[in-house]
């Protein structure tokens, strides 16, 4: 028996090391060649299993509010568990060929579930066209990164939203996959990928979407309850090391996130945006313009001055370290947690 525990202990200390490793290798792949468009992604096969199960269950459940609400649901629940599955088998069905072809094919997928250099590239396309002075275009760019009419929206305005974007997905983008890979390896990552991908295609309040689309816009809100809380706190770390340097106001950031952190219609999104907010004293949020409909938001920080462009480069700055801090302390506390375990 005490063999078995410690044959048991040992196995698994190696899938804790072999996972961690995996997950950092991903990281810095991610940071190095973020995300070329020529190679297939598989959230884009996730986009296209909700748009066709989302057409398959529109023809099969009738149109009232009640039905909706029971396909959203079947929708919700069965994109993710799919997701999760399919990977499940395939890293399953590399370890029976070779170890060592599941630790590669892991590594890969954990460095595309992760879009931190995306994201930075993404935002700094928007800072690049701003910079020549065309309007039109910078509201062209913006609009590959926001779902709100971009088609009206001054310069200002484009550089909040940009702004937004990039903390909003600080979370979404980066802490949430890394807590979510390093509790349960990529299936649990593509887990919570197909979650936030329903949230960001049918989690709207408009009339479409209103009752089908709720089972997936509140999954999204459990599954980043705690990594959006997490990603706010090492983003205040953030500011905090790199305040000086980047000019960034620490204790505006602490002020505006202890007041207006639930300061959205969703309960994660101000989390990480107030702190950005605090953090470059600049007022986000407010009333925006959706597939047409008026969508009324509460304001985020203080107009203590206007946003400038550069403030978007301010904005990954704290991205990057954001995201270093959050794989540094999700890979410490689950060594942490593995030598408690081991330890009882």
């Amino acid at each position: 028996m005490k063999e078995a525990i410690e044959w048991i202990l040992t196995l698994i200390l190696a899938s804790t090391s072999w996972l961690i490793l995996s997950v950092i290798l991903g990281f810095l792949s991610d940071l190095r060649f973020g995300d070329p468009e020529q190679l297939p992604h598989p959230v884009v096969w996730i986009g296209k299993a909700i748009s066709g199960s989302e057409k398959i269950l529109r023809k099969i459940f009738p149109k009232n509010p009640k039905s909706e609400r029971i396909a959203g649901c079947v929708l919700a629940l069965g994109i993710p568990a799919m997701s999760f599955l399919v990977s499940l088998c395939i890293l399953y069905f590399a370890f029976w060929i070779h170890p060592v072809l599941c630790f590669i094919l892991h590594t890969f997928w954990a460095y595309q579930i992760l879009a931190t250099r995306c994201l930075e590239q993404e935002s700094r396309k928007v800072y690049d066209v701003l910079q020549t002075n065309d309007l039109e275009k910078s509201r062209q760019q913006i609009a590959r990164l926001v779902g709100r009419d971009t088609s009206q929206l001054s310069e200002e305005e484009i550089i909040k939203a940009c702004i937004e974007t990039v903390a909003e997905n600080t979370s979404d983008g980066v802490t949430a996959p890394l807590f979510y890979l390093l509790i349960g390896g990529v299936p649990l990552g593509f887990w919570y990928k197909a979650v936030n991908t329903l949230d960001s295609m049918v989690g709207y309040r408009n009339q479409k979407y209103q009752y089908f689309g709720r089972a997936s816009a509140k999954l999204d809100d459990f599954a980043n309850f705690i990594p959006s809380r997490l990603c706010a706190c090492m983003m205040l770390l953030a500011v905090k090391l790199s305040g000086k340097s980047q000019k960034l106001n620490v204790s505006s950031a602490w002020r505006i996130f202890r007041r207006d952190r639930k300061n959205h219609l969703s309960p994660n999104s101000a989390q990480t945006e107030s702190v950005a907010a605090g953090a470059l004293e600049i007022q986000l949020g407010g009333t925006h313009c959706y597939f047409g409909e008026l969508i009324e938001k509460p304001t985020i920080g203080d107009p203590i001055r206007t946003a400038q462009p550069e403030d978007i480069l301010r904005m990954n700055k704290i991205l990057i370290w954001t995201a270093v801090f959050s794989l540094v302390l999700l890979s410490a506390v689950r060594i942490l947690i593995l030598i408690w375990f081991i330890n009882l």
